[in-house]
């Protein structure tokens, strides 16, 4: 397996990857070697399970959320070789790799030797990310079409990044095999009588998950939260997540005077967010490009309703139990989230449908699809 980015690097593609691999722990006809990065130079191996290894390819990496060209082309170049010795010292049955690009290019070079199997994440796939543009336009034709045309299997985590892909190539064969969720993890918080009765006397707490990018396009979420409060709708957002608009958000909140019902909680380690799923009453999101959201399934687990924007994997993720904008305005998203406040028997109500939908997304019927999809493959 190959993926350019793990935890504690990257995004959703990355958090999904160890999460199968914790399904791939207890399957005893399967050896998996996995080649990633470490956010410093050098080169090392852990044993994630008796089965799985993680071989971890170090870089001179900045920021943990935020990928600049430079880095992506060192791991391309500093992956190559430890790759290439895998290869020579097992004889693998297939390669399943995360992100079509840059991780789908080293499989592309052995495809006469070994099948190879591509997970489409979200950003791999040319669409609306502003960022990669020009990216999308010089590699589009030249790099991404001649690495799915070679693949053994392409696979979409969602309709919607299936319908984008096939977009960008309507010859493709795309298999969808969703996000899951552990729901062991992510609970729903057991509250009393008398804190449902609490709850009613409190603002609303609001809370949106996520990499600190532009697609994420959190100024729509600031400026509706200043309106509902100033409307007087008491709602406080607690934002969490690292990325490359970090600075520029906390300078935002500092120079609007937000920061009273605005907190930018930065990046929260993995073992902290069921409980702050558990601390607040929706998750909001004004994402402009998804492949399937790992917070969104996180928040549903956790009994959560969500108020979002529309974009790819939403069909999926939300039907009772959350509300789709199909206006990305601050207005829009403020009217959403203002009805749930002033009709909190609606809002019980999806918390119990988006727990009630999540139990049929887990990492087990996840996995189960991916060693189907393996042994078809091989």
């Amino acid at each position: 397996m190959l993926n350019y980015e793990f935890p504690p690097i990257g995004g959703g593609g990355g958090q999904a990857h160890r999460s199968l691999l914790g399904q791939y722990a207890r399957t005893d006809d399967l050896d998996v070697d996995v080649l990633t990065s470490a956010p410093s130079p050098g080169f090392v191996t852990e044993e994630f399970s008796t089965n799985i290894r993680i071989h971890k390819v170090g870089l001179h990496k900045q920021r943990l959320h935020h990928w600049r060209k430079l880095e992506v082309l060192e791991w391309l170049r500093r992956a190559r070789s430890p790759y290439r010795r895998l290869l020579r010292e097992k004889r693998y049955d297939l390669v399943h790799a995360f992100f079509g690009f840059p991780t789908g290019w080293l499989c592309r070079r052995t495809a006469g030797r070994l099948p190879y199997v591509i997970s489409l994440r979200g950003s791999d796939v040319p669409g609306g990310n502003a960022r990669l543009q020009l990216e999308y336009k010089l590699l589009g034709p030249l790099v991404f079409k001649p690495i799915w045309r070679h693949a053994a299997a392409l696979v979409a985590c969602s309709e919607g990044l299936r319908a984008r892909a096939l977009r960008f190539m309507p010859s493709a064969q795309i298999d969808m095999i969703p996000n899951g969720v552990d729901l062991e993890r992510f609970a729903p918080a057991e509250l009393s009588s008398d804190d449902k009765d609490s709850d009613k006397a409190r603002p609303m707490r609001l809370l949106t998950v996520g990499r600190l990018s532009a697609t994420k396009r959190l100024p729509l979420l600031i400026d509706a939260v200043e309106y509902l409060n100033r409307s007087d709708r008491a709602v406080s957002l607690t934002i969490v997540g690292g990325g490359a608009l970090e600075e520029d958000i906390r300078r935002t909140l500092q120079e609007r005077d937000l920061r009273s019902y605005v907190t930018l909680k930065g990046r929260v380690d993995a073992e902290e967010m069921p409980e702050l799923y558990r601390a607040h009453d929706l998750l909001v999101s004004a994402s402009a490009q998804e492949g399937m959201s790992n917070a969104m399934l996180e928040a549903m687990a956790s009994g959560l309703p969500i108020v979002t924007t529309r974009c790819e994997g939403v069909d999926e993720l939300i039907a009772d139990n959350g509300l789709v904008v199909n206006e990305p305005q601050p207005a829009e998203l403020a009217k959403a989230i203002k009805s749930l406040i002033e009709d909190r028997q609606t809002l019980q109500a999806m918390s119990k449908a988006a727990r009630r939908n999540a139990q049929k997304l887990t990492w087990g019927a996840v996995a189960e699809a991916y060693l189907e999809l393996y042994a078809r493959v091989k």
